[in-house]
C-alpha cells in the first residue's frame, strides 16, 4: 500500500455509521419526514378551506343564523328580521374568522383525514389497513349525521331557552355567543354519535363482547339518557330525546354487530383447528348432550 492510500476514504461500516448499526434509526427518521408532510399538506388544505369559506361568509351565515330566524318574531329582535348583534370593535372580523376556520376545517376534512391514513396506514397489515380505513369511513359519517340531528334540533331548543322569558321579554342574542351555542350543539352531537364505533372496536379488539353488551343494555340506555341531559348545551327534553333516542339506537347496531363479529370469531376458531383437534372437539361436543341425559 502507497503512502497515499492511508489518505484514502474508505466505505462507510456499521461501526462508523449508527443508523446502519440500527436501521430502525433510519426508519425513525423517515417516519418524521413522512409526519412532517403529512402535516404541511394538512394545514395547507386547512388554509385553503379556511379562504374559501372566508369568501363565501354571507352564505355560511345565514345558514347558521336559519334557524334562529325561524323563531317567532316575538322571540326575534327587530320584528320581522332577524337581527343578531355585536358589542366590540374587532368583534364582526373575528367572528368572521371564526366561522371560516370552522367551516375550513369541516370542508377539508377529507384531506386532513387522508393525511391522517397515508401516515398511519405504512405501519399497519393489509387486513388492519382495511379496517383502519373503514373506521375512518364510518367515523365520518357518524360524525356528519349528528351534526345534522344537531341542526335539525337548533330551532326547538331556541325556542324552548328564549321562552323562559316570556312573551314581553324580546331576547337581544350576542353572535359570539350564538355561534358558541350552534358549535357546542354540534359538536357534542357529532362526537356522542362515535360511541357505537368505540364499543365495535373495543370487541374486535377482544376487550368487550356482545354477551356482556346485552348484559348491560339497561344500565347502559340510563346512562345515555342522563349524559343527553347534562351534555346539551340547551338542556330542554326535546333536545335531550334527540341526543339520547338515536344514541340507543347506535347501541342496539353495535350489539348487533358485535354479535356477528363473535360468531364469525368463534367459527373462524373451530375451523383453524388441526383435523384430529377438531374431530376430537366435534365428538365431545356430540356427547355432551348424551351424557347429561344419562347423568342421574
Amino acid at each position: 500500500m502507497g503512502p497515499t492510500d492511508s489518505w484514502r476514504r474508505r466505505p462507510a461500516t456499521a461501526e462508523d455509521d449508527p443508523a446502519r448499526q440500527d436501521p430502525d434509526v433510519m426508519s425513525l427518521l423517515q417516519h418524521l419526514t413522512d409526519l412532517r408532510r403529512c402535516l404541511l399538506r394538512a394545514l395547507l388544505a386547512l388554509a385553503l378551506g379556511t379562504v374559501a369559506s372566508f369568501a363565501a361568509f354571507h352564505p355560511l351565515f345565514h345558514l347558521l343564523t336559519a334557524p334562529y330566524c325561524a323563531l317567532p318574531i316575538s322571540r326575534r329582535l327587530g320584528g320581522h328580521g332577524c337581527t343578531l348583534v355585536v358589542f366590540g370593535v374587532p368583534d364582526a372580523f373575528m367572528l368572521r374568522l371564526r366561522i371560516s376556520m370552522f367551516a375550513g376545517a369541516l370542508l377539508s376534512s377529507p384531506v386532513w383525514l387522508y393525511q391522517l391514513w397515508a401516515f398511519i396506514a405504512p405501519g399497519l397489515h393489509r387486513r388492519e389497513r382495511r379496517w383502519a380505513l373503514s373506521f375512518v369511513g364510518a367515523s365520518v359519517l357518524l360524525f356528519s349525521a349528528g351534526a345534522a340531528a344537531a341542526y335539525a334540533t337548533l330551532s326547538n331548543g331556541l325556542a324552548v331557552l328564549l321562552g323562559f322569558a316570556g312573551s314581553d321579554i324580546t331576547p337581544v342574542l350576542e353572535v359570539t355567543r350564538y355561534l358558541s351555542y350552534i358549535t357546542a350543539m354540534i359538536l357534542v352531537f357529532g362526537f356522542s354519535f362515535e360511541f357505537p364505533l368505540l364499543l365495535v372496536l373495543l370487541n374486535l379488539a377482544g376487550v368487550l363482547g356482545s354477551a356482556r353488551l346485552r348484559r348491560s343494555r339497561r344500565l347502559v340506555i340510563f346512562l345515555l339518557f342522563a349524559f343527553a341531559a347534562v351534555a346539551t348545551p340547551s338542556q330542554d327534553p326535546f333536545t335531550m330525546l334527540a341526543l339520547a333516542l338515536p344514541l340507543c339506537l347506535l347501541y342496539e347496531l353495535a350489539v348487533s354487530i358485535a354479535r356477528l363479529v363473535d360468531r364469525r370469531r368463534a367459527r373462524q376458531a373451530t375451523t383453524d383447528l388441526p383435523d384430529d383437534l377438531a374431530s376430537d372437539l366435534q365428538t365431545l361436543l356430540a356427547a355432551e348432550p348424551e351424557r347429561a341425559d344419562s347423568t342421574p
